[in-house]
């Protein structure tokens, strides 16, 4: 763990923690100097991501980020583990099932909803009731939402409406916790080099990078570094935001 940082000493929780922007989060985070809560539903994962960190006090933590008593308990080992309070947190879970609007399941509707919105919101009033009761100085939220979620995208309704779920949710929450000190953000990442992209066929790829100006998908890390922004002190009078990370598409 770095000594220094912009997040130097923090205590920070991460959902999505084993892939991805999450995995990237986490390594960015780690970077600034902040101790890891790294959260995936496969704690094998997440324990992974902390392999690839430098040593320090992090630990893995499982959990269906959908299920209250999961959250709950998952809150429970978080504060029992570490002898400091939390004062980051990151949801970064999310999960597409993509079909067309009139030949998709509504199970695969609402299983999209229960991971990327309610998901988003169970996290965000388990630590926002968290560091309220810790009393610290102040606290950061972060979501992750997607562009899609302005603009649609075709065979993605479920996504696209949990992803805007998750923009309402952030302002609401940033006005409610604001008199807490707890500043909650969102970050709308665009076409990102994820697992979740890989599966994209090239030809579509080929014909996304036209439509970005600055003609390349975005790297994880690019989105990370954007998230350790809103979790510092840089962006302490930012709160309620979304920030675009996108190359430039939809603008």
């Amino acid at each position: 763990m770095a000594t220094g940082g912009l997040l130097a000493g923090r205590l920070a929780l991460v959902s999505g923690a084993g892939s991805g922007i999450g995995r990237a989060i986490c390594q960015a985070f780690a970077k600034e100097g902040a101790i890891l809560a790294a959260v995936d539903v496969n704690k094998n994962n997440a324990e992974s991501t902390l392999s690839m960190l430098q040593d320090g006090p992090h630990a893995a933590f499982s959990v269906d980020i959908s299920s209250s008593s999961e959250v709950n308990a998952m809150m429970a080992q978080i504060k029992s583990h570490f002898s400091q309070p939390l004062i980051v947190a990151v949801s970064a879970a999310g999960i597409t099932r993509d079909h067309f609007l009139l030949k998709m399941e509504e199970k695969h509707f609402d299983r999209i909803m229960d991971i990327n919105l309610k998901g988003t919101f169970l996290l965000n009033q388990a630590v926002g009731r968290a560091i309220r009761d810790a009393e610290t100085k102040d606290g950061s939220i972060i979501n992750i939402s997607s562009i899609s979620a302005l603009r649609g995208n075709i065979g993605q309704a479920n996504y696209c409406a949990s992803k805007a779920g998750v923009i309402g949710l952030t302002k609401t929450a940033a006005k409610e916790l604001a008199k807490f000190n707890i500043r909650v953000n969102a970050v709308l990442p665009g076409f990102i080099e994820t697992p979740m992209t890989d599966v994209v066929p090239e030809r579509v790829r080929d014909i996304v990078s036209l439509l970005i100006p600055l003609g390349r998908f975005g790297r994880p890390e690019e989105v990370a570094d954007t998230c350790v922004f809103l979790a510092s002190d840089k962006s302490r009078y930012v709160t309620g935001a979304c920030l675009e990370v996108t190359g430039g598409l939809y603008m």
